[in-house]
């Protein structure tokens, strides 16, 4: 009885900031103005400027997924190979980003990164060419690496630690080399670590409209800034729950992988 008491706060929590919030999307995206039933706010995606922004965003969404798991696994296996524990102050260096306003990262960076910012007055200094990334999709991209890059260390970190070196151990004394131990024993065991960093970098860059707004200039629209105005702008917010249910599609898929791949929650970053 005292473990359902201490559970308590939680359930209202879900009720009250999840499921609610969810039920309500859900409802206005099915319905219109009038409270109608209607599927149009779901099949508007399929304008031309809709569907360009939710195509844009899955594969810029992609490419930073992409680049993440190319950076974090060989930054993993390196802090493995360290016998760094999970508190060590190298982990605590790349969480600690994580504790600051997204919001205000990304706005230092596009302080950083501006035709008259930081890194392009250092340039003029040194007489270097200008790094003109600012207001494109370049820049959109290193914003979600930069950000979401933690999300994608942390899984895949907390599987290579549970591989034992005996394992290792064992896989080399059967006559394997270093390439066959890692494609055949380390990447495999890892997957589960590798599908939970994926789904938690590719879900918010799909769902991201902050670092399009401050590194696009506005002038980049993903998904997100589309659904953001409908909300904001024009206040229709059935549109704007329509196409949010499209967008929760993509989100239940990345969902269902992860649950198939890492049943048993190996992959969790902390």
């Amino acid at each position: 009885m005292s473990k359902k008491l201490l559970s308590g706060p939680y359930i209202v929590w879900m009720v009250g900031f999840t499921l609610i919030p969810l039920a309500l999307i859900v409802f206005y995206g099915l319905t219109d103005k009038a409270g109608a039933f209607t599927l149009e706010n779901i099949m508007a995606i399929a304008q031309p400027e809709r569907l360009n922004a939710l195509l844009r965003s899955l594969k810029l969404s992609l490419v930073s997924t992409a680049i993440c798991l190319v950076l974090a696994y060989p930054l993993a296996m390196i802090l493995k190979s360290l016998k760094v524990g999970r508190g060590s102050f190298i982990v605590f260096i790349f969480i600690l980003p994580m504790w600051m306003n997204f919001l205000l990262r990304t706005m230092a960076w596009q302080t950083l990164l501006d035709h008259n910012g930081v890194i392009n007055n250092i340039l003029r200094f040194f007489n270097l060419p200008e790094l003109k990334i600012i207001n494109t999709q370049a820049a959109i991209i290193f914003g979600m690496v930069y950000n979401f890059l933690p999300f994608m260390v942390l899984p895949i970190y907390n599987v290579l630690v549970k591989i034992g070196d005996d394992t290792v151990e064992a896989a080399r004394d059967l006559g394997a080399n270093s390439v066959q131990t890692f494609f055949r024993v380390i990447l495999p065991l890892s997957m589960p670590g590798v599908i939970s960093g994926i789904t938690m970098v590719f879900v918010p860059a799909l769902t991201t409209f902050v670092i399009s707004d401050l590194l696009g200039g506005g002038m980049i629209l993903l998904i997100g800034n589309v659904i953001e105005q409908e909300f904001t702008f024009t206040t229709n917010w059935n549109l704007g729950s329509g196409l949010s249910l499209v967008l929760m599609v993509f989100i239940l898929i990345s969902m269902a992988i992860l649950a198939k791949y890492d049943k048993e929650g190996e992959g969790a970053a902390f």
